[in-house]
């Protein structure tokens, strides 16, 4: 099972689909990482986070990334299959999940993701290991 940290360490890029706060976002642009969002299935619309200087700048992109090595979601299971083939169609090695190891479906989360061969982490929060292991 891959740990947070070695995802981390070969992480460049994050595609967010949802965030409980904007500390999200933020975190992961000031770390050095390409920092795209999705509000959601359903939805065409992405922006980039970008550094600049002191200050975290939003940019519309309006198409998906072509690459993301890792996608965040903070959104319901229900939503899983979607965002998994989403994952899958960019390219991504893993699927963070702020729900945690204890919510609702979890282990079915788990599961599914892995069926994929994709890694599936759900602890630590993704902005607690981005402190953590990456410096920017």
């Amino acid at each position: 099972m891959t740990d947070a940290a070695e995802i981390l360490t070969a992480t460049e890029s994050v595609l967010l689909i949802d965030w409980p706060s904007r500390d999200v976002p933020d975190t992961l642009a000031r770390a050095g990482l390409r920092v795209v969002s999705h509000d959601g299935p359903g939805i065409e619309d992405y922006n980039a986070y970008e550094l600049n200087g002191a200050e975290v700048l939003i940019r519309s992109l309006g198409v998906k990334p072509d690459h993301a090595d890792v996608v965040y979601t903070h959104r319901p299971f229900d939503e899983l299959p979607e965002i998994l083939e989403l994952a899958r169609r960019i390219g991504a090695r893993a699927i963070w999940s702020e729900a945690g190891p204890n919510s609702p479906g979890a282990d079915q989360a788990r599961q599914m993701v892995e069926s994929a061969d994709l890694t599936y982490i759900d602890a630590p929060r993704i902005t607690d290991a981005v402190r953590q292991h990456r410096r920017s």
